[in-house]
């Protein structure tokens, strides 16, 4: 029997960590994610500080595309105070990065810039440039949440740039679709429409569920802001479809705020409703209620509905649907959809 090689064992789990960050960066969340639960187990019997905080790392990724916060969290904290006791600016740059977009998703947009440009400093420090792409695409983000659109559109632009050069196509995607969300914002649907349509079908041939759901919802509610119902309907549905496989609430709840919309168009008033508390109640329990910049598409649509139907009507059906589960209605919606 071969003699038992420490060195050779860290080597091993190293390669496995890299192959279940790999994993995440392609969307291969099931798998990904099972691996690195084995490795961090691996890291800590070894004792392998770094090994530990970047599978925590990892870790706190995965429990992003689940929209599990406090496991993302609670990972990159805890990530982030081992790189510090080792002195890793590359350990340091990643969970910042990840502690930035949860402060995005609460609303903390002061925090999140200020952290987004703390990774900034930390990949030109390290010449990674593909890392400054997508940082230069966070504060895009931030920029555009707080409604300064030449900013946001600037600095997505030379994000672009930066990804196309490196022929970094997530990256290129997380910076074309904030040019996307940009226009569509400012009213330019045609313009929105055509940043996002190339990458609806690269998502798809990469089975990446969170990425499509996102395009989806975007084209979706193009198509219910133009007036055409069938088109909403279509994207919405596949939307949900593909939010359903990442067992994320806030990604489910966008899409069923989507058909929420379209349903309002196809005079379907009470089931819009209805999913609008559904989905409320779902960010809610999610811990990560709308905050006030991202509730224009729910307020266009409530508005709307409000005006069918009138505030009380209105009141007592969004209570009807908080009270509904986020999972079941998805399924009940894939099964039972309305027609216009």
């Amino acid at each position: 029997m071969d003699a038992y090689d420490p060195a050779s064992t860290l080597e091993s789990t190293r390669a496995q960590w890299f192959l279940a960050h790999a994993q995440w960066t392609v969307g291969a969340l099931v798998a990904g994610e099972q691996r690195v639960e084995r490795v961090l187990v691996r890291f800590r019997t070894l004792r392998d500080a770094w090994g530990t905080a970047a599978a925590l790392t990892t870790r706190a990724c995965f429990a992003l595309a689940r929209g599990d916060l406090e496991s993302l969290r609670g990972n990159a904290e805890d990530a982030r105070a081992l790189f510090a006791e080792l002195g890793d600016l590359w350990g340091r740059l990643k969970t910042t990065d990840v502690l930035g977009r949860l402060a995005e998703i609460n609303g903390d947009y002061d925090r999140a810039a200020q952290l987004h440009r703390e990774s900034l400093r930390i990949a030109q420090a390290l010449e990674t440039w593909p890392e400054m792409s997508t940082k230069l695409s966070g504060l895009g983000r931030i920029a555009l949440l707080t409604q300064r659109y030449d900013e946001a559109d600037d600095l997505h632009t030379r994000a672009l740039r930066l990804a196309v050069g490196q022929g970094n196509q997530p990256a290129e995607q997380f910076a074309a679709l904030g040019l996307a969300l940009s226009a569509r914002r400012q009213g330019r649907l045609d313009a929105a429409e055509e940043w996002l349509r190339p990458w609806l079908a690269w998502n798809r041939r990469r089975g990446d569920g969170p990425g499509l759901a996102l395009v989806l919802a975007e084209l979706g509610f193009i198509a219910e802001q133009r007036g055409d119902t069938g088109r909403a309907l279509a994207y919405h549905r596949d939307g949900l479809a593909a939010a359903a496989t990442t067992k994320d609430p806030r990604s489910v709840a966008l899409a069923l705020e989507g058909l929420a919309g379209a349903y309002s168009l196809a005079g379907a008033a009470q089931r819009a409703i209805r999913l609008l508390g559904t989905a409320a109640a779902a960010r809610e329990r999610a811990g990560a209620p709308h905050p006030p910049a991202e509730q224009g598409d729910v307020e266009r649509i409530s508005g709307r509905l409000r005006a069918t139907v009138g505030e009380a009507a209105y009141t007592h059906e969004f209570s009807v649907g908080t009270q509904r589960d986020h999972e079941s209605q998805a399924t009940a919606e894939s099964t039972h959809p309305a027609t216009p």
